[in-house]
């Protein structure tokens, strides 16, 4: 009986295959698509992403001319929930239930480097970080959340 539930299970995916998958998906949400989403790493054993944004200047500033904060705090929700994913072997996704954003410097348009990472994942809430930097690796803005593992299967009823 064992052995046949073994035989069932879902084969467990490499790293690479998760980045693959991420690179090659043709159903992008539009909010990633909007700030410019890339997955660039990925790793199951550290339970982390690394991505990058492409902030685009006529979409994401402010009058200031800088990336408008609630931009960043989508930037930093995703790299979080992302992680979120890859820390469930891509089996749930993890809607946020709350977070807490700290802003460093302001966010200019052009590339922008991502981290995302699960610091520990429990049966009811996942706790996250997340972190932002500018093209010199200076930290723009670095957040902490909590978020509700929730299967994929659950997820879309």
């Amino acid at each position: 009986m064992a052995d046949s539930a073994a035989a069932n299970a879902p084969e467990a995916l490499t790293d690479e295959a998760i980045l693959q998958r991420f690179l090659r998906s043709k159903n992008q949400p539009t909010g990633s698509q909007t700030l410019g989403f890339r997955m660039v790493a990925v790793s199951q054993a550290e339970k982390s992403v690394e991505v990058e944004f492409d902030a685009k200047a006529e979409l994401l500033l402010n009058p200031m001319k800088q990336i408008q904060g609630g931009y960043l705090c989508a930037m930093l929700d995703e790299a979080m929930s992302v992680a979120c994913m890859v820390a469930s072997g891509m089996t749930a996704v993890a809607p946020t239930l709350e977070m807490k954003t700290s802003f460093f410097r302001p966010g200019m348009p052009g590339k922008i480097r991502g981290v995302g990472r699960v610091v520990k994942w429990g049966r009811q809430v996942a706790f996250t970080e997340g972190e932002l930097f500018d093209p010199e690796g200076r930290l723009l803005a670095k957040a902490t959340g909590t978020a509700i593992p929730t299967p994929f299967a659950n997820y879309k009823k």
